[in-house]
């Protein structure tokens, strides 16, 4: 039962006072007796401490504390059900701790629990399968024991938005997907899947498509030559059939730019990085798009302003890169109204080197920018025939930025226009290979 200290301390004190009294009333010395039993009741008291002193210097908090009676009582029989209730909740979480921890050993991907600098704290047993991860390796860096450098730049760069896929580091025909997540104090939370029947997959879409379109080119382009050897001879065709010919032409041609970008786009998937890591001087490249977007332009009388730093170089295929570029001026040209702003801008920074193209176009509905960059997505099936585009334009850019080590952004609205950028690190800067003239320049049409 519990009761107030102070009624229990007040009761003590009492006990004490009679006690002393008493024998004072027998020897005769109220003083002395007084002393002598509050000394007694102090020694109690000295005792009780050491008592508890000792439990809790033992830290072994299963035991139960010392028995006594008054005041030390209650002290420790409060101690005793904080102890028990301690206890109960311990062993509750214990038990929840250890469901979570067996199913999570029994899921068929791999799960690894890092410190915060990095370290193995704990997985299940599929990280063996897949890693060769034991419990045995807690405490070292998972850098260290998953040994790819891929895989130490994804774990040190700090973007975890985007999964990794790498080979299994213990078997290579195993493909693995790895997704990093912070939790708590900077911890990290790593699942670990077998991707590899999905790799699988993918691989033969690409065989396929890139057979399918190396195939098609050949009856293509005799049915091309034809068409082009008719219509050089159109004046001996009847009338009714200059127009039929004329849009088979078209639809060829839209099917050959159509292969072209199917077999660039698989060229591109072949490889995670460019082969052809050479100085690319970018600004002398916008300069050749820009007066190909003003061909392209013709009459609409777009004005495109270029803007560029010429001592800003990147690593990369120049190929590559002129193909990325030319489809984010191009389509800036396709969806921009006749007589429509578009701005080209290269220049850098301390985070690396940025191209921006921004229009002042039709725009683009929020819904739809997280799919711009998915093959033959089409944010209006009417602009796609209007335009005449194939639909890959940005796959094969966000390929090509892949492999440059880039990303692409996309800010739009409707009835706003458009801004597309690309983002290159600093490390894929490239030192230049001879000094060239300033790139920025009026448009002409102004």
């Amino acid at each position: 039962m519990n009761r107030d200290w102070r009624v229990v301390l007040a009761r003590r004190l009492l006990l004490v006072a009679a006690g002393g009294l008493l024998l004072g009333l027998v020897t005769g010395y109220y003083g002395w007796s007084m002393a002598l039993c509050v000394a007694l009741y102090l020694a109690w008291v000295l005792a009780q401490l050491v008592r508890l002193h000792a439990w809790l210097k033992r830290q072994d908090f299963h035991e139960p504390p010392p028995e006594s009676n008054g005041l030390w009582g209650e002290v420790f029989d409060s101690l005793y059900r904080q102890q028990r209730q301690h206890q109960q909740a311990r062993a509750a979480l214990q038990a929840i701790i250890d469901r979570a921890q067996e199913s999570t050993a029994a899921l068929k991907e791999a799960v690894i629990v890092m410190d915060r600098h990095g370290n193995l704290e704990w997985c299940n047993n599929a990280a063996q399968q897949l890693l060769g991860l034991t419990q045995g390796d807690a405490g070292q860096p998972v850098t260290n024991l998953v040994r790819h450098p891929a895989f130490k730049d994804y774990y040190d760069r700090g973007r975890y938005q985007d999964p990794l896929e790498l080979a299994s580091p213990i078997n290579a025909r195993l493909r693995l997907q790895f997704t990093l997540t912070r939790f708590g104090n900077n911890e990290h939370l790593m699942l670990v899947r077998d991707v590899t029947r999905l790799h699988l997959l993918e691989q033969m879409r690409k065989d396929f498509v890139a057979n399918v379109s190396h195939e098609l080119r050949t009856p293509l382009t005799v049915i091309s030559g034809y068409l082009e050897t008719l219509l050089a001879h159109s004046d001996s065709l009847e009338p009714r059939w200059l127009k039929p010919l004329q849009r088979m032409e078209q639809q060829s041609e839209r099917m050959k730019h159509l292969l072209e970008d199917l077999l660039l786009l698989a060229k591109l998937e072949a490889t995670a990085h460019s082969a052809n890591a050479q100085p690319v001087a970018v600004a002398p490249l916008l300069q050749l798009i820009r007066r190909d977007a003003q061909s392209l332009s013709a009459d609409k009388a777009h004005q495109i302003e270029l803007e560029a730093d010429p001592l800003l170089w990147l690593k990369g295929s120049e190929a590559e890169l002129r193909s990325a570029f030319s489809n984010l001026v191009f389509n800036a040209v396709k969806y921009t109204p006749a007589g429509g702003h578009i701005q080209i801008r290269w220049w850098g920074d301390e985070h690396g080197a940025h191209l921006s193209v921004r229009d002042d176009g039709i725009g683009i509905e929020p819904r739809h920018l997280p799919r711009l960059t998915e093959r033959f997505y089409r944010v209006d099936s009417s602009r796609a025939s209007h335009t005449g585009g194939t639909g890959l334009g940005l796959a094969i850019v966000k390929h090509v930025l892949l492999r440059h080590q880039g990303r692409l952004d996309v800010e739009s609205a409707p009835g706003e226009g458009s801004r597309f950028s690309c983002h290159f690190p600093p490390h894929q800067l490239a030192e230049p290979g001879m000094p060239a003239c300033d790139t920025r320049e009026a448009d002409p049409t102004k």
